[in-house]
């Protein structure tokens, strides 16, 4: 598995012993010493490996800080994992919640570490063609269960509006992009105007992840299926497409921009990784769908949510609060990630 893990970060150091003796005071049972190492990947909030005698926790905390309005909600994240361990969606088991930032600065969670591997290459280029088609059928797989869970049986019908969700997320990522925006990025303006402008009339409400894609997913030790899905920040009532959109964009990124992963122009057949078409198809079987007559709406609106995303990764870089060593890198692509969306749409608009 890849765990990348390193000392804490000098801007994320907080005070260790506290945690440790808030931790003797809430995990009856936790054997000291207790060793703090954070984990390197992640752009948002701040992510620890807790390791103590016997045992190995993950800890996930606001970063420091100045922060944008509404965004690294550490509760939500707590909450929606901790309703979901009742359903057939596979997420690590939490400990506990500390809204009291007097302890280490700021509130965290703690939960489970997950035994697996975490593939960040979407790519996977030590498996075979077969392991990959099974990877990939089971990400989709637990996609399709995620959008057929009861939120309302789970206790979830208050995270969010179950209604207009592309309109709340247009007026949310807007709204965050200005707050963070460094430079002007016009395709960013006209991607926002085009996509108000062609909002699908059909409405639907599941529970979205908002960030569901490969590097976010474990998978078994040695079996090509999902154990426990992560990073549910971004989480909300949702459009189930936003979220099929979302792990569809490697089909439609260019293959020359640096660090972003495409899938065009590579023959996806021999490496066992599905088409578009099939993946779409998979997914619909699962959940019941007749079509998805909206799909490249939502791919445009992804690429909006993602050069939203990248601008704030930019500047948490600028503030020096970025989770990731490598977000100044990250939030450059705020750009070229804009340019792509308006591709989209302008292509949408033709057809």
């Amino acid at each position: 598995m890849d765990v990348s893990v390193t000392a804490v970060r000098e801007n994320h150091r907080f005070d260790e012993s506290s945690l440790e003796r808030y931790l003797h005071d809430q995990l009856p049972g936790l054997r000291s010493p207790l060793t703090v190492r954070q984990f390197v990947g992640g752009q948002s909030n701040p992510t620890f490996m807790l390791e103590t005698p016997g045992a190995r926790f993950v800890m996930r905390k606001k970063p420091p800080g100045a922060l944008l309005p509404s965004a690294h909600a550490v509760e939500r994240e707590y909450r929606i994992i901790k309703a979901l361990a009742s359903t057939d969606v596979p997420v690590p088991r939490t400990h506990l919640l500390c809204e009291d930032a007097g302890v280490i600065g700021t509130p965290f969670f703690v939960m489970d570490f997950v035994e697996g591997r975490i593939m960040r290459d979407p790519m996977m280029p030590e498996s075979t063609p077969a392991e990959r088609a099974a990877f990939y059928d089971s990400m989709n797989d637990v996609l399709a269960r995620l959008h057929k869970v009861d939120f309302r049986a789970v206790g979830l019908g208050d995270f969010g509006r179950p209604q207009a969700y592309v309109e709340r997320q247009l007026a949310r990522w807007t709204k965050q992009y200005e707050a963070s925006k460094i430079d002007e990025i016009p395709e960013m303006d006209r991607l926002t105007q085009w996509l108000h402008a062609h909002i699908p009339a059909d409405d639907e409400t599941t529970i979205a992840h908002g960030d569901y894609r490969m590097e976010n997913l474990i998978f078994h030790p040695t079996e090509p299926r999902v154990v426990a899905v992560l990073d549910w920040e971004l989480s909300t009532l949702g459009h189930p497409l936003g979220d099929l959109a979302w792990t569809c964009r490697a089909y439609h990124c260019p293959p020359d921009i640096e660090g972003v992963q495409s899938f065009q122009g590579l023959d996806l057949n021999a490496y066992g990784i599905p088409g578009e078409e099939e993946f779409v198809a998979t997914y619909c079987k699962r959940v019941g769908r007749a079509r998805v007559p909206d799909l490249t709406f939502f791919v445009a609106f992804s690429f909006f949510r993602g050069a939203a995303i990248a601008q704030g990764i930019a500047m948490r870089a600028k503030l020096g609060n970025a989770s990731g060593p490598d977000a100044a890198l990250r939030g450059a692509k705020a750009r070229q990630t804009a340019e792509i969306g308006w591709a989209i749409a302008q292509r949408a608009t033709q057809s």
